[in-house]
């Protein structure tokens, strides 16, 4: 089974808590925090996530702030992580076949909480096609 870690800042938290609780039946996941609305950095927490991600193979997470694009920026900063900012199920799926993006960050103010489902069920079944594909991400 693969590891799911899951972390948010405030402006991320309903989302994440939504999203806990459309999954933790399903796959197993872990809340990195923070536990409740409360005004965080977002810089702390994308990082607590990354370190879990680059730890091994096969770890992946989810990131949710108010945009996304914080917590891609600073989860990136991490060696082997490579987190992508989804907002629909074609770029979504670009991101794992061609990028093997290993976490994906959403937007709570952005997206819709059927749609963030919907993404992360994209994300966690979409395969890496490797190929042409692994020399770029090697590069990376």
């Amino acid at each position: 089974m693969k590891n799911i870690f899951i972390a948010s800042d405030h402006a991320g938290y309903k989302l994440k808590k939504y999203i806990i609780s459309k999954f933790y039946k399903k796959i197993n996941i872990s809340d990195l925090g923070p536990i409740n609305e409360d005004s965080v950095d977002y810089p702390d927490f994308a990082k607590k996530l990354a370190k879990k991600v680059a730890i091994k193979k096969g770890n992946f997470g989810i990131l949710v702030c108010g945009s996304g694009m914080g917590m891609a920026i600073a989860a990136n900063k991490t060696k082997n992580v490579r987190a992508a900012l989804c907002y629909s199920v074609k770029n979504t799926k670009l991101s794992r076949l061609h990028n093997n993006a290993n976490i994906i960050t959403l937007g709570e103010r952005l997206i819709s909480k059927s749609k963030a489902i919907n993404l992360i069920n994209v994300f966690l079944t979409t395969k890496f096609e490797g190929g042409r594909h692994l020399r770029r991400v090697k590069k990376i």
